[in-house]
């Protein structure tokens, strides 16, 4: 190889690197916005202490991201598709356990995005609801039963049993959340809707009642 070519060989090495490190810079970005947003909301954080938080300056946001609502797209469906990996081979009542637990309701930052940032989704632009819609879609998928046959083999009664699940389940993380941490209120709602939606999957609630 010539001096000439050697050098092309290497810039073109250099450049493959760079765009490769440049990809996971932004999908560091993206994954440290998913947390804090989760434990602070869309409106209680600014884009200089998004790029702070994952270790970049300010001035970096805008060669990544358009703005921050496509941020906050993104951030949306790298948050829901945690959810959707942790769902997937697990069946409803186990996920409803784990979901309605204090342990999930504490952790706001790694816990469902639905749960923490569905109020802030409603009054966002259309891109980060429509995160949020194809987000509820892949849950949705993760949580179908593969058998039916409770719902009659109609998997259209799957799918509206799947869906009253996660609503009543994300409503309860809300409501939970806005009581005080240590109140009594916070723990009868879990609790309550917990065995309420068991009931509903023909779960026996007997030994689970001490899970809150």
């Amino acid at each position: 190889m010539k001096p000439s070519q050697s050098r092309t060989h290497h810039r073109g090495q250099q450049m493959k690197i760079t765009k490769a490190q440049a990809q996971a810079n932004r999908e560091h970005v993206v994954a440290t916005a998913s947390k804090v947003f989760r434990e602070r909301g869309y409106d209680g954080v600014g884009v200089a202490d998004l790029m702070a938080a994952a270790g970049f300056t300010h001035g970096g946001f805008y060669r990544q991201f358009n703005s921050k609502a496509d941020l906050m797209a993104e951030s949306a469906a790298c948050g829901i598709a945690q959810t959707v990996a942790l769902s997937e081979g697990v069946n409803a009542p186990e996920f409803v356990q784990y979901y309605l637990s204090r342990e999930h309701r504490d952790t706001r930052a790694t816990g469902c995005t639905m749960a923490a940032l569905g109020g802030d989704a409603a009054r966002q632009p259309e891109a980060v609801r429509a995160a949020f819609a194809a987000g509820i879609e892949s849950l949705l998928g993760a949580l179908m039963p593969t058998d039916t046959d409770s719902d009659g083999g109609d998997p259209g009664r799957a799918r509206a049993r799947s869906l009253d699940t996660l609503a009543h389940a994300v409503g309860a993380i809300v409501m939970s959340r806005a009581c005080p941490d240590d109140s009594p209120l916070a723990d009868e709602i879990l609790a309550v809707c917990r065995d309420a939606i068991l009931a509903s999957l023909d779960v026996s609630t007997t030994a689970n009642t001490s899970s809150t």
